[in-house]
């Protein structure tokens, strides 16, 4: 063979390239080929996953970039002429290690240095970092390329013999392509001519953008999705003539008989690249210990201390488990990783940050619990070291951390000073193309109706992982429409080719990367989108290279529980610290099993509450097995989990050894944990052999499994296990335990993550149990940014008796907080005031004393120059001002007067000139205030709608509360069903479920359909939030008339899923509420009364006229008539009362009728 392809972009150039890395590497060692490069765009991002997959194949991975060279420097940001000619392509190929490590940092200074459109680098950078690299002129914007086609052959010349100098002679290729353009035949032609009269030689490339020559059409639609064109678009980018696939030898002799040389150089290029690059070695920075100490010393002296502290009266056990704990720690070389973590975990508590108490396997180690890493006692909850670090199983430990939400960023910065910002970085993850969403962009390209793609898309299961092809046998629907229906085959197969791309880069949520010398030297670098610098590795990939990577996270129920301290501290007098509450408090307990647990950390989706109730949990084990049970998969074992609970004389165990491991749990296997026990007391594993055992069961290894059943039941003596038979448990047995274990092990969850977020769910419930008004007023500030999340609270706070006030300048802070008893809204949550007005407000506050009135207030704050008119407006708005003497109509109408007198007061001081008020004495001044005008307030309406404007809720009351009976009667969901469940994913309310929700019209658009037809989008507002509701033509007709804004209406229909956002509801019919039926019903002492009466009560009837029916009911024969049709009346006021005063109040009532026998 002697061609192999070096100018080869994959699918990391992202929405450019649909060339798959594994299908790459198969079809070039179909085609017989030794070699193949790959040259993305700017970036190195698949570089790892090619070289894997390379190496797998038997191919040599030759690693390369195709870089931007900016014309001039690459600092330079100011646009250079046109768009083309910001930057020029130069292919880079690394031909060893220090090739290779060179080109990781001329990408990174692309990106760190050279971002403008694209990462750029520049001749200086080239030049710094040339050696042991082979670069090739590239494509027709390439810079030698671009100017042969401009006419300036001799400055293509001057720009090759650059590029030569810089790499140094035989290091600098020609470039030739040929898809069949006119341009590159010009090209071409030129550069045959320099290459004999500069002696450069040339080579011959495919710009290789996918695999095979019918992948033109899918990739044609990838670039649509890029530039967000559809297919039929005429001014668009493409890639003409659909020859940028992996060519055969063959056919590139083809193109090339007259340089056959070129081709050869391929291979000549491609045997001299050879980087080999090392995987699982770690590269642990040191950290820095105080004098007289080495790592080991100090951390033995911090975990023995840690020991002291955390159990002053332990046995020798204890301490024996810590040295066993550390010499493993010692031997598999992470002292340095536990003193860094140590290290700025202390640094966050030293600073007042809230740290969790821990999360992962990482709770199950004492020297954890010792270092206060964690704060679950191991021993006390049966944790076990290895499940965590395994001497038998080389691999980063991995601790991971919650930090308070709102203060994670300090810890990072304090160890961005700590170990230098270069060797500091954040991490990559890519969003790939998932099989729903890949679905619906294709179809947005192909120009399908929306109606129409939606439809298909939703056929796709929405589990973890699902691919196309998985949902093709998965659901017979989908598959029978991909069969029988030309366009659906077309948009599946063309979706096919596409799922699984990286569509775009973000940056890890909590992920950082901590390296001993700067992370360039390992990995390349890009940016975030906020300009931060990440790694251009994904965690896994960082993990493989051996690089150490941590997890820091922002978790905000710690912010709540902080918050939520601070108030009860203040409340109660005395100091409350979460830590040293106690754990097996009845009282919290009870509570938690009422199943009134919103707001309680991981308790508070709508099963979760039902679970809690059937389980009463009595203690903190509960907690932790409700948690770990609370998931697709182990659900299944909850009901023998509670009967177990509920009748301990039901649990059986298969045999005597179980009982120890299995009593806490009631005789079910819920822990991971469990699984190593198990194995290890019943077939004498050690836990290291347990805890591989485990992994296999968890990742489905089904001929591990295999092998280890023979060890599990017969044992294996030349490995050392003696198995079950010869630990006295037969062989029966034996195989339905190891049955059993394989079942459950799929789903078994970590003991020690369960148990730290059980810590976190019981104190949350405790905070709440003891100081509900402090709880709920930290919750509602942590979403203080979320009105719809406020409102579900302010909801439960009425449940809770618990009154909200509105916000207050006198009263209140930035955050929520407490006020006797009730909730002060939070100054922060009004719209368009920032925390710097607030921050004076309340500084002016404690200096001077209490607000008197609207001209002190305005008059001491227009002193610090932040007051503007909108803030003056919003504060009246949202009831901030009412301590002030007025109504807010009134503030309304005066305040533009107050601000212009006090400016002006202002700059009469300025100029020194007296004014009338200074000559009055203080007992006339009173005269000179300006007068409040006699305007009355607001109606209510009015008042709630300004609320809702400035706040995004109504405080003072709500429009629908008069109705809150009726709505909660006649309703199947509310709005809050149809929001996004955190844990799941997923809102409450299915795809197609026909639901009936209340609530009133806040917000209407319409819309013409292609026909010309109306439609309708409204938002239907409840207590608890909105939703979206769509009215399609058919219904809009029947039911415009109720499809005004703040017309109150319930409305049925049926729910649509959409992905990653809340549920919306199509319209199918609308009721407003006054059309909702009433009954009047008149109660009588017996029959004979009535029979005397009837005719007075049909004199009363007669007058009125309508829908309502009336109803008698005779008390001693227990007896109801309804009266006849034409009895019917229409309730109002006027016959109440005259009814009320003949039969007297007790004896005649109103009884609304639910909704759903109208509809």
């Amino acid at each position: 063979m002697s061609f192999a392809h070096l100018h080869v972009h994959t699918e990391y150039s992202l929405l450019d390239g649909s060339n798959k890395i594994k299908e790459c590497v198969a079809r070039v060692k179909e085609l017989g080929m030794n070699s193949v490069a790959i040259t993305d765009h700017g970036v190195m991002y698949g570089v790892i996953d090619f070289y894997r997959a390379a190496r797998a194949a038997g191919i040599k991975p030759i690693l390369g970039c195709e870089v931007y060279v900016a014309p001039g420097s690459r600092f330079d940001k100011e646009a250079v002429g046109s768009g083309d000619d910001r930057y020029y392509h130069l292919v880079l190929l690394a031909e060893n290690d220090l090739g290779y490590h060179n080109l990781m940092k001329i990408v990174s200074r692309g990106f760190t240095e050279g971002y403008y459109y694209k990462p750029r680098v520049d001749l200086e950078v080239l030049q710094e970092f040339h050696e042991g690299i082979i670069a090739l002129s590239a494509c027709l914007a390439g810079e030698v390329q671009k100017n042969i086609l401009r006419g300036m052959y001799e400055e293509g010349k001057a720009a090759a013999l650059r590029y030569q100098d810089i790499f140094g002679k035989g290091n600098f290729f020609l470039e030739l392509q040929d898809h069949g353009m006119q341009e590159q035949q010009i090209v071409n032609q030129s550069l045959l001519r320099m290459s004999q009269e500069t002696g450069i030689e040339l080579v011959a490339t495919n710009d290789v953008h996918y695999t095979y020559a019918e992948d033109v059409k899918p990739h044609d639609i990838l670039l649509c999705i890029q530039t967000g064109k559809k297919l039929a678009d005429e001014d668009r980018m493409r890639y003409e003539g659909g020859q940028y696939y992996i060519k055969s030898e063959e056919e590139m002799k083809q193109l090339f008989p007259y340089a056959l040389q070129a081709l050869e150089n391929t291979q000549k290029i491609a045997d001299r690249c050879n980087v080999e690059i090392e995987f699982g070695v770690t590269k642990l920075p040191k950290y820095d210990v105080p004098e007289g100490y080495t790592s080991w010393e100090y951390l033995n002296k911090l975990c023995f201390d840690g020991l002291k502290e955390r159990y002053p009266d332990g046995d020798d056990s204890l301490k024996e488990r810590l040295e066993y704990e550390l010499s493993v720690i010692k031997s598999m070389g992470y002292v340095d990783y536990f003193l860094i973590v140590w290290d700025f975990i202390n640094y966050a508590r030293t600073q007042g940050i809230k740290v969790g108490p821990g999360r992962g396997s990482a709770a199950g180690s004492i020297v954890s619990y010792c270092l206060g890493i964690t704060s679950i006692d191991p021993i006390k909850y049966q944790l076990l070291f290895e499940r965590f670090l395994n001497p038998e199983r080389v691999s980063m430990p991995d601790i991971d951390v919650d930090f308070c939400f709102e203060r994670r960023q300090e810890v990072i910065d304090y160890v961005g000073r700590k170990y230098g910002a270069d060797r500091v970085v954040q991490i990559v993850t890519f969003g790939t193309m998932a099989a729903r969403g890949v679905i619906r962009d294709v179809g947005r390209v192909m120009d399908l109706p929306y109606a129409f793609v939606d439809s298909i898309a939703k056929m796709v299961p929405t589990e973890l992982n699902i691919t196309l092809d998985k949902a093709l046998k998965m659901n017979p629907e989908f598959k029978k429409l991909y069969q029988e229906d030309e366009q659906v085959k077309e948009l599946i197969d063309m979706s096919r080719r596409l799922e699984g791309l990286p569509r775009h880069t973000s940056m890890h949520a909590a992920g950082v990367v901590i390296g001993q010398r700067a992370i360039e030297e390992f990995v390349p670098l890009s940016l975030g989108s906020d300009g931060s610098v990440t790694t251009q590795f994904t965690m896994t990939t960082l993990e493989e290279l051996g690089l150490l990577k941590m997890d820091f996270l922002g978790l905000r129920t710690l912010t709540v529980i902080q918050d939520a301290e601070r108030l009860a501290s203040i409340s109660s007098g005395k100091t409350i610290d979460i830590n040293k509450i106690d754990y097996d408090d009845k009282a919290v307990l009870a509570s938690i099993g009422t199943g009134k647990t919103d707001g309680v950390f991981q308790l508070e989706s709508a099963g979760m509450k039902n679970f809690m109730k059937e389980l009463k949990p009595q203690n903190l084990e509960d907690i932790i097995a409700g948690i770990s049970l609370y998931r697709p998969g182990p659900m299944d074992f909850i009901p023998q989990y509670i009967k177990g609970k509920n009748n301990p004389d039901s649990i059986t165990y298969d045999c005597p050894q179980l009982e120890p491991i299995l009593a806490p749990t009631y005789g079910c296997i819920v822990y991971q944990e469990q699984v190593m026990q198990i194995v290890r007391d019943l077939a004498g594993y050690t836990l290291g052999r347990s805890d591989l055992l485990r992994r296999a069961m968890s990742k489905k290894k089904g001929d591990v499994m295999q092998k280890e059943r023979q060890n599990f039941v017969y044992g294996n003596p030349d490995e050392g296990v003696p198995g079950c038979i010869a630990n006295g448990i037969d062989e029966k047995t034996a195989n339905k335990i190891y049955d059993e274990m394989i079942d459950f092990a799929k789903y078994a969850f970590n003991k020690s993550h369960a148990a730290a977020y059980a810590v976190v769910s019981y104190q949350t419930a405790w905070l709440k149990y003891y100081f509900p008004v402090e709880y709920m007023a930290a919750l509602m500030t942590s979403v203080i940014d979320n009105p719809s999340k406020v409102s579900e609270y302010i909801y439960a706070c009425r449940q809770m008796n618990i009154k909200i006030l509105p916000p207050d300048i006198n009263k209140g802070e930035a955050n929520f907080s407490v006020d006797g008893g009730d909730i002060r809204y939070g100054l922060a949550a009004i719209k368009s005031i920032g925390r710097p007005v607030i921050k004076a407000i309340v500084e002016d506050r404690e200096e001077l004393g209490l607000f008197q009135n609207l001209e002190d207030f305005i008059t001491r704050l227009s002193a610090k120059n932040i007051l503007n008119k909108r803030t003056i407006e919003n504060l009246i708005k949202a009831g901030a001002l009412d301590t002030l003497g007025g109504t807010r109509k009134q503030f309304m109408s005066i305040y533009v007067q107050i601000v212009d007198h006090v400016t002006q007061e202002k700059k009469n001081s300025m100029v020194g000139q007296m004014t009338l008020f200074d000559l009055v004495s203080e007992d006339q001044k009173e005269d000179f205030q300006i007068r409040m005008p006699d305007v009355g307030e607001y109606s209510k309406e009015t008042l709630l709608a300004f609320e809702k404007e400035v706040l995004g809720i109504y405080v003072s009351g709500h429009p629908l509360e008069a109705y809150e009976e009726k709505w909660k009667k006649s309703i199947s969901a509310t709005t809050a069903d149809f929001q996004l469940d955190e844990e799941t994913g997923h809102t409450k309310v299915h795809d197609g479920a026909k639901e009936i929700i209340g609530g009133m019209i806040t917000e209407k658009t319409i819309k013409h359909t292609k026909t010309n037809q109306m439609m309708a989008f409204i938002t239907v507002e409840d207590l608890l939030g909105t939703v979206e509701v769509v009215v399609f033509p058919r219904d809009y007709e029947k039911n415009r008339d109720y499809l005004e804004v703040d017309s109150k209406v319930f409305v049925r229909g049926r729910v649509s899923e959409e992905d990653d956002k809340p549920s919306k509801m199509i319209c199918e019919k609308i009721i407003p509420f006054e059309r909702t039926k009433k009954e009047l019903w008149i109660q009588f002492p017996d029959k004979a009364t009535f029979l005397d009466e009837e005719q007075i009560v049909y004199g009363y009837l007669a007058d009125s006229d309508g829908d309502d029916e009336v109803m008698i009911y005779c008390a001693k024969e227990r007896a109801v008539k309804k009266l006849p049709k034409n009895r019917n009346i229409g309730i109002n006021e006027q016959i109440l009362s005259r009814l009320m005063n003949h039969f007297g109040e007790k004896r005649v009532k109103v009884v609304e009728k639910p909704i759903e026998n109208i509809f």
